[in-house]
């Protein structure tokens, strides 16, 4: 079997930023995948399931009420590997033209206050499963990167 295009990128360099990780063509449309790096991946422990399922649920509510960017939102979810999260937008933006998004996206995770949004035993399969204050943690942490952001951290390492 082929090798899938992730399983390719040096993870042993790969350090916290935003990297388009794929482009695909869906008839005369493109999709990107974006990876959200929020973890140096086998350098630092990974996030636990509780912060990723509260940064999903806020992440995806965010992002699907942006007015720029809400129609071109497909989908956003963390990886297995719970080092980051993927984030597909219609089009061929670069890494670079979503930052600003991203940022946003991680200041209202770091700001927000209250019930996590869908966390409740209709909305969700496992709403128990959240942890605000360390989504709290790892959005400050990676908005740290995001402030300091340069080319290094938007094109994959070779």
């Amino acid at each position: 079997m082929e090798k899938i295009a992730s399983f390719t990128i040096n993870h042993l360099k790969l350090q916290p930023g935003v990297y388009v990780s794929r482009r695909d063509q869906i008839g005369n449309d493109s999709v990107t995948t974006f990876d959200l790096r929020i973890t140096s991946p086998n350098d630092e422990p990974v996030m636990n399931t509780a912060e990723v399922h509260a940064i999903e649920h806020l992440g995806a509510t965010f992002l699907r009420n942006d007015p720029k960017w809400k129609d071109r939102v497909i989908y956003f979810g963390p990886m297995g590997c719970r080092t980051g999260f993927y984030l597909l937008l219609a089009g061929s933006p670069e890494s670079a033209d979503i930052v600003p998004l991203v940022t946003k996206m991680f200041e209202f995770i770091r700001d927000f206050e209250g019930e996590i949004p869908g966390a409740s035993p209709k909305d969700c399969g496992n709403y128990l499963d959240m942890n605000l204050n360390m989504a709290h943690y790892y959005a400050r942490r990676y908005l740290q990167v995001l402030s300091h952001i340069g080319p290094e951290r938007l094109v994959y390492p070779e």
